[in-house]
This record gives structure tokens, sequence and C-alpha cells, in this order.
């Protein structure tokens, strides 16, 4: 790992202090929450709670969500119910992402911050997206960080907003041919601007099947081998999966969900350069794990699909060059500035 340059040490620094003095502001809530804690039978030291700038004091213990209301039922695959969740808990303005009892407020999962890392604050614009929504015929599931609540919940909240467009895409959904699709931003981009405009983004892969009156969207997007998670000690290479399933007849998707796939480095080198078919090709099968972020259920409407598998994949032009057809259009002029630079020889050319 490099060393840290002087200025990286002084903010780690001022980070530490801030966090020390907002833990000790907080101390009285921090402790009732430890009385709280204790009447259930769980004994919580300083040492489970943190204060982040992003998400404020925050405590931490295996399955406390669960501890601290019981009611919470989980499905198969981990998700629970959103509106089971808004009749226990309170929606507030510009608070996405979190939904808030009495003395704490639970908070969506992880996965779903930026670099998913639970010290950073939430991707826009997708959770912001999911709590709105607003239509009976869907039935919305999410994934929330069982391990940990925010106790501070009159503290400041975060709001961010991306330089972002909703995709305009052709709706006749039955007209896509039956394919595989791969993209990746330009070979001979520099990886420093990889991953400023791209988000680390190694490829995006599309597929479309058809079986019996409905179309199987696929969408996983590799990023760059600098991104990864740990994972129960293990190091894992982190792929955004997408998931639907439109109805022919209907002409709307009956089925959406979002996942994480986390592929070990064997698996990430063999599969980011191929595609969905990978296993069809190959004797050595991959399989990997999984964790289930979202999903909804009943009639999505193909506009609502689009805008949110746009921003399930936040801040990677790959995904609006697929639904549009072209890249944002401060990815364009960056591009343009790339190729003038590498055709007048300039020695600040932006290429590798």
């Amino acid at each position: 790992m490099p060393e840290l340059t002087d200025f990286q040490k002084q903010y780690l620094e001022s980070l530490r202090i801030e966090e020390a003095e907002q833990l000790a502001a907080n101390s009285e809530i921090i402790n009732k929450f430890k009385d709280q804690l204790a009447q259930n039978g769980i004994s919580l030291t300083d040492d489970n709670f943190k204060y982040y700038q992003t998400s404020g004091i925050i405590a931490n213990y295996p399955g406390i969500i669960s501890v601290l209301n019981d009611t919470l039922v989980k499905d198969k695959e981990g998700l629970l119910r959103y509106d089971v969740l808004i009749n226990e808990f309170q929606r507030k303005p510009f608070a996405a992402g979190y939904l808030y009892a009495d003395e704490f407020a639970l908070m969506a999962h992880h996965y779903f911050r930026r670099g998913y890392h639970p010290i950073n604050s939430f991707s826009p614009c997708f959770i912001e997206l999911f709590w709105g929504l607003k239509d009976n015929q869907i039935e919305k599931y999410i994934a929330l960080d069982s391990d940990s609540v925010r106790v501070d919940i009159n503290g400041h909240g975060m709001f961010e907003r991306d330089t972002w467009f909703g995709a305009n895409f052709d709706k006749e959904i039955a007209s896509i041919a039956d394919d595989i699709v791969k993209l990746r931003p330009p070979l001979d981009l520099k990886a420093s601007l990889v991953s400023f405009f791209f988000a680390n983004a190694y490829s995006l892969d599309i597929k479309w099947v058809t079986k019996e009156g409905i179309k199987t969207f696929q969408a996983e997007e590799f990023k760059t081998e600098e991104v990864t998670i740990t994972k129960g000690g293990e190091e894992y290479f982190p792929a955004r999966y997408i998931h639907a399933e439109y109805d022919l007849e209907k002409k709307v998707f009956r089925h959406f969900d979002g996942a994480i796939h986390f592929y070990t480095l064997d698996e990430y080198i063999a599969r980011r350069d191929s595609d969905f078919n990978y296993n069809m090709k190959n004797a050595n099968q991959i399989k990997t794990i999984s964790q289930k972020l979202f999903k909804m259920n009943g009639i999505v409407p193909v506009e609502k699909w689009i805008e949110f598998t746009s921003h399930f994949f936040t801040g990677n032009p790959l995904i609006i060059e697929y639904f549009e057809g072209e890249y944002p259009q401060h990815i364009k002029e960056m591009l343009e500035k790339v190729k003038y630079l590498h055709q007048h020889n300039r020695k600040d050319s932006l290429l590798s």
C-alpha cells in the first residue's frame, strides 16, 4: 500500500478528532440506546458505536435490527417488504435510505452506498427513487443493513445528486433480438480517466432471452481490478447485476431484481472478458456467491424499469450508451478532447 501524503495523514487525523468529538457530544443518546438494548439482554460498549460524516452516530451489533423489532421478517432472499416497513417506520424528507423509529433509524444496505462501503453516502439516485415509488401494482422489497442502525435520529442528513440523465429507449421490448451485448469504455483511455468518467467500469454485459411468452433481461457490470470488497474475511470482486422478466402479452415487466455477485480473483479474471454464456462454453463452471439487494413484483412499466436500472448502475455511462445509443454529453465532450490531443500528439494526451 502506498505511503500516505502529509495532507492525507492530516485529513485522516481530522476525521478521528471529529469522530471523538461527535461521540462525546452524543454520549447521552448513546447511553440511552445502550440501556434500551440492555433490556433485550444485549450489552453494548463504546466500541459498538462509530461516527461517520455521511450518516451520523451508528450502532453496530450482529442482527441488531431484529433485536430492536422482532416483527421484521425477511423473505428467503433476505429482503423485507417495503410496504410493511413504512407501516412500522417513518420516512423523512432528504433522508432517502433511512426509516425512522422513535430512537433509531434503519438503513438500506451499505452495498447501495458509494464504493459499497458503510462509511460513504448512498449512491444517487436509486434509493431516492425506490423510496419514492408509489404504485399499488408493484410489490417492493429491499435489503437493509441488518447489523447497524443510526441512533442520532435528529442529526444532519446527506443529500447528493449526480450528473445523470434518464434513458431513452425503444419501448417495443418484443422487437429486441435475443442476443448478447458487451460494452466497454474506450480501450485506449488512461486508467485514471476510466476511473473518473466511467466509475471504474471494466465492462457491462447484457443478455436477452425469450421463452414461453417471457423475455428475460440480464445485465452484469464488472469493475476494474482495483475495486474489491472484503466479505467474511475474503477479498472479492463485486459485480452489480440486474434481472428482469418482461411479459410479451401484457407489455410490462412482471419481475425486476438487483443483486451483487462476488467473484474470487480466478473467477473474475476468467469471466470479465467473456460473456453471459461463459458456463455454456467452459468446463470450469462459475457460480458466484450473491446478495440480493432489491426486487419488484407485479406490473413494472418499461419506463420505471429503465429509470431504476440506470440508477442502479449509477455513475456508469455504459448503461446510458446501451439505452440511448450514445454517452451522456459530458462524456462525449471528454472523448472528443482525448481524440484531439491524440491526433495532435500532445504530451498531455489522456490516452494510455
